[in-house]
């Protein structure tokens, strides 16, 4: 069979998910809006090969034989099944952004594996139904298949939880500045981390309010309201990272770079640059601001030591086939 490339963004969550209805079919417990990232990318090549006796998967040029070769196999297998086959396959996958750090790399990654195998097999999915089966490989992965500014449904049964664009990449000149603090992996992964999401006294109250908090900040985008957009975006971080300090037992991703990054961002605020945070399930900072703003912090940000590197994002599109 031909091989099929796919280049596919990560994404940064707004209004982020904590916690699952449903492990197997990693079901949320809330829904979430995200941005699609230009700058955060995944390049995967698939070839399903009638000589292979198990499926050979590459990322970043070494050969991985640990527990992410069996998600990469098991969600291959979900491909397989839809396309009545039983073909084995080789992966190759590269990211342009260090992995494991909280930069979402396992959404550009299944995004771009769902999207290659199955074209790779010769399945011509919709984008719900790309959506859905990303979502399967991992969460956050069912975001990188639209393009854009995005929500996810969280839904009761599988084809009710799903991805899709609310607004086109080039609906509004808004900046992810990425700050890495840190390029080496986090001590918990994000799967293990939501185990123990509901031991966290906060997890109920959070639960309650986040359809309301989804509908406010779509309001925010539908207005283009840059400034509580920013608010609400940075509160919510800091409530998710709430969840995560008060879980049993807890979790605590910030490093000392972090923190300082938190502080920086209100002191510019205060000097009349508008920059809000916001933090996944890692250490590195997202520094959202206003395009017209972007030189300028960059400038500002040479003024934190722990500042290893910076990545500018801007909207972008979804999973694409390139090859």
């Amino acid at each position: 069979m031909p091989s099929t490339t796919v280049i596919a963004p990560s994404n940064i969550a707004f209004i982020k998910y904590w916690g699952k209805k449903d492990d197997v079919l990693r079901l949320p417990t809330n829904g979430s809006i995200s941005m699609c990232t230009s700058g955060l990318l995944t390049k995967t090549t698939v070839e399903f090969d009638e000589s292979l006796t198990e499926d050979q998967v590459m990322i970043n040029e070494t050969e991985v034989l640990d527990f992410k070769k069996d998600k990469v196999s098991k969600h291959l297998d979900r491909v397989r099944k839809m396309a009545g086959k039983t073909t084995k396959a080789k992966i190759i996958t590269t990211n342009n952004f260090p992995s494991s750090t909280g930069l979402s790399s396992s959404a550009s990654g299944f995004a771009a594996l769902s999207l290659a195998a199955t074209r790779a097999i010769g399945l011509e999915l919709s984008e719900k139904e790309l959506s859905i089966l990303a979502r399967q490989g991992s969460g956050s992965a069912c975001r990188s298949i639209p393009s854009g500014f995005v929500e996810w449904l969280d839904g009761d049964t599988s084809e009710e939880s799903y991805a899709h664009t609310l607004y086109p990449a080039d609906y509004w000149d808004i900046c992810d500045v990425v700050a890495i603090v840190n390029q080496g992996p986090k001590d918990v992964s994000s799967t293990i981390g939501q185990e123990s999401a509901e031991t966290s006294p906060f997890f109920q109250p959070r639960k309650q309010h986040m359809k309301a908090k989804i509908s406010e900040i779509k309001t925010y985008m539908n207005n283009r309201d840059f400034t509580p957009f920013g608010e609400l975006l940075e509160a919510e971080a800091l409530e998710l990272h709430s969840i995560m300090l008060t879980s049993r037992p807890s979790l605590i991703y910030w490093e000392p770079g972090t923190v300082k990054l938190m502080k920086f961002c209100k002191q510019l605020r205060k000097e009349g640059l508008e920059v809000y945070f916001t933090i996944n399930t890692g250490q590195d900072v997202h520094l959202i601001t206003q395009k017209a703003d972007v030189a300028r912090l960059q400038e500002r940000l040479k003024e934190i030591p722990d500042v290893r590197e910076t990545i500018v994002n801007y909207a972008s599109n979804g999973a694409m086939v390139v090859e």
